[in-house]
């Protein structure tokens, strides 16, 4: 399975899930090939955290202000509007053997509670997924770093630390399901956890450099991946 965002690196599955598939080209035979099979729910938890050289003031002012660079730091992802807070966010598109599918996924950026910045699905209006459901739930929480010298930071540093629980339910097409289920999950978690590695570390690069950019500060120096 490969991404053909161009600004992003392709990802590869090559293993037995999809060697030898059938091809399946029209996503509208999905309904009529799974009728009556249950969706395979893949369940994955994450964290990860982004220094910002500034004060939690100024980071939590910031990320308040995400209508002001949230679109643009999501990029080549299409971040739509949905009222205040939210963000319809196309991923992908994702596709093998002549089937292809662009997951679309509702997300509300919730104000901070007691400093827990919170970031949740929410419907995404006169759109149904085709064959797949999302159920996003992050949590964003700014901490004091200790200051080290050796990386030349010109004053505060504030750790943005961040845990996600991601559940994504896939109705296969019925000729997945004769394959072995631990077979099936082992696939489908370990290309998750490719996506989400992907696009966390492209958008936490992307919002560091938006962020010390317009406050015409330094990059924080890159650190070995989690």
């Amino acid at each position: 399975m490969q991404s053909n965002y161009s600004d992003y690196p392709t990802i590869e599955v090559t293993n037995r899930l999809v060697d030898g598939m059938p091809p399946f080209a029209n996503p509208d035979n999905l309904i009529a090939e799974t009728d009556g099979m249950q969706p395979v729910r893949f369940h994955g938890q994450f964290e990860d955290c982004m220094e910002m050289y500034a004060d939690v003031g100024t980071v939590a002012e910031y990320l308040n202000a995400h209508p002001e660079w949230f679109r643009r730091c999501a990029h080549p992802m299409m971040a739509q509007p949905l009222g205040n807070n939210g963000y319809a966010l196309t991923i992908g598109p994702f596709g093998s053997f002549g089937y292809e599918v662009e997951p679309k996924i509702g997300l509300e950026l919730l104000p901070p509670d007691r400093g827990v910045y919170r970031i949740l699905t929410i419907p995404v209006p006169d759109y149904v997924a085709p064959g797949y459901d999302v159920d996003f739930n992050a949590a964003m929480q700014l901490t004091e770093a200790t200051i080290d010298a050796s990386v030349g930071c010109p004053g505060d540093v504030t750790r943005v630390e961040w845990q996600l629980d991601l559940v994504v339910a896939i109705q296969f097409p019925r000729f997945i399901y004769r394959l072995p289920m631990s077979l099936i999950q082992s696939t489908g978690t370990s290309l998750l956890r490719q996506i989400v590695r992907q696009v966390s570390h492209r958008l936490t690069h992307k919002v560091q450099q938006d962020f010390h950019s317009s406050l015409g500060l330094p990059m924080p120096r890159k650190k070995g991946n989690r």
